[in-house]
């Protein structure tokens, strides 16, 4: 049970308000819940929720709840607004070009990813994006299927993706499985001449790729769009 909120910042509002102010300074977007939790000393998700729930009462900050990291600092622990306006009316549209399955590769015609309707279309916040990101060539999928929910990654969630020619391992993509006319979202590693396609679900099994001249990279996620039943 929660102990009833005395009036005015206490220390724990206090070191959250510093980590936001900072976190975002260094990185140019919100912190997630975790990372707060993490860097507060604060080990339950649902108590850094508590306190940034009375910290928007109060005016501090701004949630968006259907958006991962949609945490927005309106003013600091000493109470200075913060210039975030244009950042927060600074929207853009990413159109959402088809569906990527986040479990077992399944057939998905490739002019999912080729095709752009126009009125289709995801409206997001700069601010809510790596400081160097260009947002010109970003494209929008919907997630089905269970297989990265330890990355935070739900079935129903959009997935920003960045089209990407060369790729790291550990980043999670989309790829395009040339041989099975297949697609599928997960973490790819590439190792001893194979490519391994990484689920980040313990019940599920990596997929392995012998060839990997078979795997075509699509774009590497940049920012995860919550779907509210899953906030």
């Amino acid at each position: 049970m929660m102990a009833r909120r005395k009036a005015g910042l206490g220390e724990r509002h206090k070191k959250i308000l510093k980590f936001l102010e900072k976190f975002q300074s260094e990185n140019g977007f919100p912190p997630s819940i975790r990372e707060i939790g993490e860097n507060t000393k604060i080990s339950s998700t649902s108590v850094v929720n508590y306190y940034l729930n009375q910290l928007e009462e109060m005016n501090f900050i701004e949630r968006e709840s259907n958006v991962s990291r949609g945490i927005r600092l309106v003013r600091t622990l000493e109470g200075n607004l913060m210039q975030t306006a244009k950042a927060i009316t600074d929207m853009f549209t990413v159109p959402v070009v088809g569906r990527i399955v986040a479990g077992e590769p399944v057939p998905v015609p490739s002019s999912d990813f080729n095709y752009y309707d126009q009125e289709t279309g995801i409206d997001i916040a700069r601010s809510l994006l790596p400081p160097r990101e260009k947002t010109e060539d970003l494209f929008a999928l919907e997630v089905q299927g269970d297989s990265m929910i330890d990355a935070m990654v739900n079935d129903g969630d959009i997935v920003i993706m960045r089209p990407i020619t060369q790729v790291e391992n550990g980043e999670m993509v989309a790829v395009w499985l040339s041989d099975r006319d297949e697609t599928t979202l997960k973490y790819f590693f590439n190792e001893n001449g194979k490519v391994r396609l990484q689920p980040a679900n313990p019940t599920m099994k990596p997929i392995i790729i012998d060839n990997p001249a078979q795997v075509k990279v699509q774009g590497k996620v940049v920012l995860v769009i919550r779907r509210m039943e899953n906030v």
